[in-house]
């Protein structure tokens, strides 16, 4: 069983600041209005850091790091 982590927004909750894409460029890039949007919601281990970073910065708690298990 390999567990990975997934990145999801809250899109009511998104006020469209854009930090999460500052701080995720590699995940999130942001729409004409500003809004975020996912590249792919899987994170690697590699980017895992910087995810956890965006998901604590964002000042209206739209987005969330979720663990996912896979067998």
């Amino acid at each position: 069983m390999t567990r990975t982590h997934r990145l999801g927004i809250d899109r009511i909750a998104c006020d469209g600041r854009g930090l999460c894409a500052e701080l995720l460029p590699e995940l999130i890039a942001l729409d004409e209005w500003g809004y975020p949007i996912l590249h792919d919601t899987a994170v690697s281990e590699a980017l895992l850091t910087h995810a956890r970073r965006a998901v604590a910065a964002c000042p209206v708690l739209a987005l969330r790091l979720e663990r996912a298990t896979r067998d």
